[in-house]
This record gives C-alpha cells, structure tokens and sequence, in this order.
C-alpha cells in the first residue's frame, strides 16, 4: 500500500498513476528535445525514465494505452495497410517553374484583391501524412494516397518522435504535415545498407516513403524519420488567417514546418525565396521549392478550388543546381539484362547537397550526341535533383572519340545492338549479372523466395555456390548453414520459400529470367500465346511480334536470349528438378471482356493493379503495358500520366475503378 493525499491507495491505483505521470513526463521531454531543440535532462536520464515505463506497462498490461510513448519503438507487424477516405481531401499544388510564373500568379491575384498577402514555406520533399486528433489524442494517421482515399499508416506515425500523441486541444483537429528523412539519417541507413548489402536508397524522399510503409513499425522506428507540419485540415475552432493556424499548432505541440514568412510584395517575396535557395545545401533536410499560400482563410473560400490543385497557392520549384568539373574516365557497368551502361567517373564536385564522383552517361547515342570524351570539362546536374547526369561538354580538342566494346567485359561474349539505343550481353550466364539476376529471380512479382535477399545473393556467389540461377534448387542444408550468420532455422526457411517457387507457372519464369525489355505484363502475354517454355527455342522474331504488344525490340531480345546456349542449359536444370515452364490454366468466369485489351494507368482507390487484371483476364479480357489503336479501354486511377493522355488523343474509352465495377454486375 502506498499514501497519497492521507489516504492509503490501493497499489494497482497507485502503478496507474506512476505510468500516467511517466507518460507525461516522457511526452514533454520528447517534444523539448525532437520539438523546440532545448532538451533539459540527459539522455541517460530520459532512457532511464523510458525504460521504467516500458517495465510497468509490460507488469501492468490493464494500462494499454495506444497512445504511450512506448510505442514509438514500433510493434507487432501488420499484414497490410487498411485504406481510409479521408475526411478533408488532401490536394496537391499547380507547380510555377521561374520567377516569370510565380510573378504572374501573383499579379492575378492582386488585380482581383488588392491588398492580398501570401504566407510563403519551404516545400519539404517527403510523403504528405493527415493526422486525426480527437479528445487530445491521435486517432489514427494516413497518408495522402490519391488525396482523396489513403492508407493508415498510424502505428509508423507513432514511432516518429516530433509527433505528439497527445495535445492540449480536446476537440476534433486534424493537420497535414511531411513526413521526411533528416539527411544524417539517411546517410547512415544508406551505410547500414552499403554494410548488409543491400541496394542503396536513391534519396531522403524514396528513403522516407519506403520507411513509411513497412508494415513493420520496428523496421519504420530504426529509421530516424522526422515530420514538419504545414497544414491545418479542419479544426472546430475558427481561425482568420493561415498564419494564426501555425501559432495555434506549435501551441499544441506540433513540430511546424520552418522557414514561413507572411509577405505581400513580389519583390520581398522573390528574395526571400533566393535567401532560402542558398541556405538549401546547408539545411539539415531536403526541400525542393517554396510554396506559396493566400493567406487569409475567408479569401481562400472566396477564390476557389480547381478539380485538383486549390487556385489560391502553388509551388515554385527550384531549378536543379549545375556545376563544371573534369571527367577523369568512363566505366561499363552491366545491369541486370545484360544491359552495358557507360558511366562517367568525375572529378569529385558538391552538388545539390552530395558529393558527386559518378554519372550515367545512358548509352553510345547520349555520348556521340553531347561529343563527350574523357579529360573534357563537362556540365553535370542532378535530374529532378536525384540523379546525376551531364549536360554538355566542353574542351574536347585534340581528345580521343570513345569507343564502345564490342565483347562484355565480364565474360567476353560479343554485345548486341538491335534497333534500340542499348548494346547487351545475351549471355544468362554472365558472371556480372548473376548477383542482381539472383535477387530479381527472387523477388516477389518472379519466383517469390523469401529469404533469398541481396545479402544471401552475394554470400552465396562469394562462395561459389551459385553460378547460375538454377543452381539454386539444387542447394543442401550443410551449404546454406556455412553462410555466415544463416542458422539451421533460416536454412531450412529458405530450402523450403525455393521449393515452393517451382510451382510459380511460366508467366512469372519468364520474368524471373531476366530477358531483356521483358517486364511482369510481357511475360504473361508471351506465356498466354505460348503455354510451354520449350515453344520459345523454336520462335523467330517475326512470329513473336504477332502478338500484341511484343514489337521488333522485344522479339529480337527474346530469340537473342533463348538462341544462347547458357540458356538451353539454364531450363533444362530447372525443369530436371520439377521447376515448373508451361502455364498454368486460369479459371474463366465469363467472356464479358472477350476481345477487349484493356490498359491500367494511376492508383485505383481499392484494387491493386494486379488485382484488377486478374479481374478482367478471368472475364474473357486481355491487358497491355502501353495504349495503343488496339487499346479498348483505359482503367484509370489518380496520378494517371502519360497513358491516359494517349488514350484521349486516340479517342479511346477511359472508365475508372466505379464505372469498372458497373461494368461487372449482373
């Protein structure tokens, strides 16, 4: 028993208390250190108060509470994502690219409203998040999706340390905010990754959407990510102005995004948006623009909204850094189809943020075209300030024209040129392409074997265990368990994941693979016309472009890939140990669809594209990669592109997911 106010207190009340002052506690030293940057006790001492908690709420379970810190180190694994319809639709924003743009958004504004001002922000180059708060606490987190229908993501959200769990504000409210990569994180989960052998994050913002999106809370906890608010969605308090939003969320604890001025005049503007443009390389996170915002509520209501993008605000993008620097030489990488890829070695030069040393210089046409040769000076920048490319060159007097080999350089075997820009190795068994032709053999849209990663894909080469694809079915438990750090459990996990992929059918065979410009979609065309491996060795290159969507470069790439020996050899150890290389028969519904190709473009708000296809091929349909005349219809979700574009040029009938529905009742 415990005394408390002069009484004795049952010990079960007095525990409840304890972990409801320490939850307090750990929250407002929480947002000292991760919020406002002015931590008050050690992190000694803010791990022992952690940890105490941890203990009392594992010894007292009755106390779950969701919203503990606790729970910030991630949980239990989901199996998916729950999708959610959010509440208030979480637009995008028109994109002005220069100063010329931005000014006349201005000027059309103010000749209508005279006397507007514009609240200006960086624009944080991460994933946009709604967080749901009701009675002080977080409900449940989402992310944008198609702005109108997301995913809950709530327990990954938790585990971010600058989001507040609980709030001041008892009402409903709910903010918009991104969720991003401190650069620090993102260089050491790029190191952990170089170290495990694992493929590389390309930037903070891929980093920051695939962290997010672990159904593993634990594996979205260990990433370091970070969040900044900049949207309040809904609040049941009225406010005036889009800045008397900020003061209220930074009153409730929320981490608001940095760098916002409220300005009126183009001039200022302008200038503050270069002020922060020079700071951009020393910022401890990326942004790629500002935004800028009407700021006052009531005209936001007056102006409008376009279907998509509110007319009251946009972002202006920064245009992508350039610098000159030497080109010290040029390397050939060969990719995972045997693709030779020229890349440029640098001298090293800073560039939107990273040192650059590498570039890809595409293939032979992008060299001749720019005149490049090494020992020229050359311009490179960042392409949507991701990768490196170079621009121009310059200084090329007097240096040697480079001069492309015409055997790999990994195994020896003359390189190919068909009507396409790319020169390849057909040569399956190409020791430079075994390690990334094992992790894609493996990998869930092929043969789908799990355990069977980049790390245990480079054990396994360094060992000689595998030199070929198929030399995977024929490993023992005593060759698994001498990998380092593979146990008997884990050996016998992954024996059993690649005696289950045999039964995969032709159509994933076929992409596992590897064959030039062969994706998921063109295998499971080529395997709907040819249901046995063994037709392929006797195909020419006309017969194939029969069928649709197979053109001149594909044909050529599949009769290169199935006249090389290696690969002759390659299907027969794979059908020796019961790999199965014919199609396996779908179940028809009905032939609804007969006759029909359909092409899927964007994100549908339930189904998955694969989802979808197999839909329409069990109702009689076929479906292709790219539209074309012979296109039916387009299914289109949101952020459809390029294709749905095409389809009403062609005059072709675009449906979306509900009409698709319609179409399948009855």
């Amino acid at each position: 028993m415990d005394f408390y106010g002069g009484c004795v207190m049952p010990e079960s009340v007095s525990i409840e208390k304890q972990i409801k002052e320490l939850r307090e506690k750990i929250e407002y030293h929480s947002r000292k250190y991760y919020v406002e940057d002015s931590p008050e006790i050690s992190d000694y001492d803010y791990d022992k108060m952690f940890y105490e908690l941890l203990r009392l709420e594992e010894e007292h379970p009755e106390f779950f509470d969701p919203n503990s810190p606790t729970h910030r180190v991630g949980g239990a694994a989901l199996e998916k994502f729950e999708k959610i319809e959010h509440s208030y639709p979480l637009k995008s924003l028109s994109d002005v690219f220069s100063f010329e743009e931005l000014s006349d958004f201005i000027s059309k504004m103010k000749s209508e409203h005279p006397d507007v001002d514009f609240s200006l922000e960086c624009k944080i180059d991460g994933l946009s998040v709604a967080l749901h708060y009701e009675g002080g606490e977080l409900i449940y987190a989402a992310t944008r999706g198609d702005g109108l229908v997301g995913e809950l993501v709530t327990e990954n959200v938790r585990t971010i340390g600058s989001v507040p769990l609980k709030i001041p504000y008892k009402g409903v409210l709910e903010v918009r905010g991104e969720v991003y990569m401190p650069k620090s994180s993102f260089e050491r989960v790029n190191a952990e990754r170089e170290e495990n052998g694992e493929a590389l994050f390309a930037n903070p913002r891929n980093a920051a959407a695939g962290s997010l999106r672990q159904l593993d809370s634990r594996i979205a906890a260990s990433r370091g990510l970070d969040i900044f608010i900049f949207n309040l969605q809904y609040c049941d308090k009225s406010f005036v102005t889009h800045s008397e939003t900020f003061d209220f969320m930074r009153e409730n604890g929320f981490k608001v995004i940095p760098y916002a001025e409220v300005l009126s005049k183009y001039s200022d503007i302008v200038d503050y948006i270069s002020s922060v443009g020079e700071k951009r390389e020393g910022l401890p996170f990326d942004i790629d623009g500002m935004v800028l915002k009407v700021n006052s509520l009531p005209l936001r209501q007056e102006i409008g909204e376009g279907s998509s993008t509110p007319k009251w605000a946009v972002a202006y993008k920064f245009p992508p850094e350039e610098k000159q620097t030497r080109l010290l030489g040029i390397d050939i990488q060969i990719g995972r189809t045997g693709v030779l890829t020229p890349i440029a070695n640098l001298d090293p030069v800073r560039l939107a943020g990273t040192t650059v040393s590498r570039a890809t210089l595409h293939n032979i046409d992008f060299i001749r075209e720019r005149d490049i040769r090494v020992g020229a000076t050359v311009t490179v920048r960042k392409a949507g300030d991701i990768i490196p490319e170079i621009v121009s060159a310059k200084d090329t007097e007097g240096l040697p024209v480079f001069e492309f080999p015409t055997v790999c350089p990994a195994c020896g075997e003359k390189v190919s040129r068909g009507d396409e820009a790319a020169i390849r190795c057909t040569n399956s068994a190409c020791p430079a392409q075994l390690r990334r032709n094992l992790v894609h053999f493996a990998s869930k849209g092929a043969m789908d074997i799990e355990g069977l990663g980049p790390a245990v894909a480079d054990a396994l080469c360094d060992k000689g265990l595998v030199k070929n694809v198929s030399d995977i079915y024929y490993l023992t438990i005593e060759d698994l368990v001498a990998i380092e750090r593979m146990g008997e459990k884990s050996a016998k996990n992954l024996l059993q994941a690649i005696e289950n992929s045999k039964t995969r059918g032709l159509a994933r065979l076929l992409y596992a693979l590897g064959i030039g410009q062969i994706g998921d979609k063109t295998a499971e065309s080529l395997a709907s016309v040819y249901s046995d491996i063994e037709d392929f060795f006797a195909l020419d290159a006309e017969k194939l472009t029969e069928i649709d969507d197979i053109g001149s470069v594909v044909s050529l790439c599949v009769t290169e890939f199935f006249a090389h020996p290696s690969t002759r050899e390659t299907v027969d150890r794979l059908k020796a140990v019961g790999v199965v290389t014919e199609s396996a028969k779908k179940e028809k519904k009905d032939d609804r669809f007969a006759g029909i190709t359909f092409v899927l473009t964007g994100t549908l708000p339930t189904l998955t594209r694969s989802e979808a296809e197999e839909i329409i091929i069990s109702h009689g349909g076929k479906t292709s990669s790219s539209v074309s005349k012979k296109t039916g219809i387009v299914l289109a979700g949101s952020e459809a592109g390029s294709k749905l574009a095409k389809a009403e040029q062609l005059g072709i009938t675009v449906i979306d997911e509900q009409q698709f529905r319609k179409m399948l009742e009855n």
